[in-house]
């Protein structure tokens, strides 16, 4: 589980490019809805705008971990066959971070339907003026359709428990801190080191590598 919590905060960190791209507009968006603020306390509220929307990872790894367990449970199935899948989605997410391939950008568009019921009552945390209103608001983003997370929820649906899926939906979260609390010129000198070729391939090597090897123990355990 170490090792997977280790591999969540690496792909929250390097998959923050993608939400720079997808929810850079919104940063930018909720800094203009913030009137009158100081500098800090701006920085402030997008410190809880991120905090609510770790949250709602954390609330969502936990049902997944919940209920994919009750329901491989129910159907006489091993969580081997969701650490398989699990294996499978963060070698797409290799590729997604060398940029060989964008798969996972399929994995949206279920979420939207979602989106849709959430839209209008993050509209009523606007403008955000204080801390329930930023928390509020952190919230409902974070069920925002995004392949990334999907992604990354599927460790938390392999992962057995309520409690572990919410651990890595966490630090999946605490991953994308960095880029998302940043901006300006600072997010773009961020986006720039992220994008290096070597590191980009590195990380890609390093995320293959261990979906291969989850992989690998999956089928063994399955073969066996």
């Amino acid at each position: 589980m170490n090792a997977d919590l280790l591999a969540a905060l690496l792909i929250g960190f390097l998959g923050s490019s993608h939400c720079l791209v997808m929810c850079g507009g919104i940063v930018a968006a909720l800094q203009l809805a913030m009137p009158g603020q100081s500098f800090w306390q701006r920085f402030r509220l997008q410190l809880l705008l991120s905090l609510g929307r770790i949250s709602s990872y954390a609330l969502f790894g936990a049902l997944i971990g919940y209920f994919g367990m009750q329901a491989m449970q129910l159907a006489g199935l091993s969580l081997v066959w969701l650490r398989l899948i699990a294996g499978l989605l963060m070698l797409a997410m290799a590729l997604y971070v060398a940029r060989l391939w964008f798969g996972l950008t399929y994995l949206e568009r279920p979420g939207r339907y979602l989106w849709r019921l959430l839209q209008p009552i993050s509209q009523k945390c606007m403008p955000i003026n204080n801390a329930k209103r930023a928390l509020g608001y952190g919230f409902c983003w974070g069920w925002l359709p995004c392949g990334l997370v999907y992604s990354a929820l599927s460790w938390s649906l392999a992962s057995g428990s309520a409690l572990d899926g919410s651990l890595f939906m966490l630090m999946f979260g605490l991953g994308t801190l960095p880029g998302l609390l940043l901006f300006g010129s600072a997010a773009n000198t961020l986006s720039r080191i992220k994008n290096l070729p070597l590191l980009r391939y590195s990380a890609a090597v390093l995320l293959a590598t261990y979906a291969l090897y989850t992989i690998w123990l999956a089928l063994q355990r399955l073969t066996f």
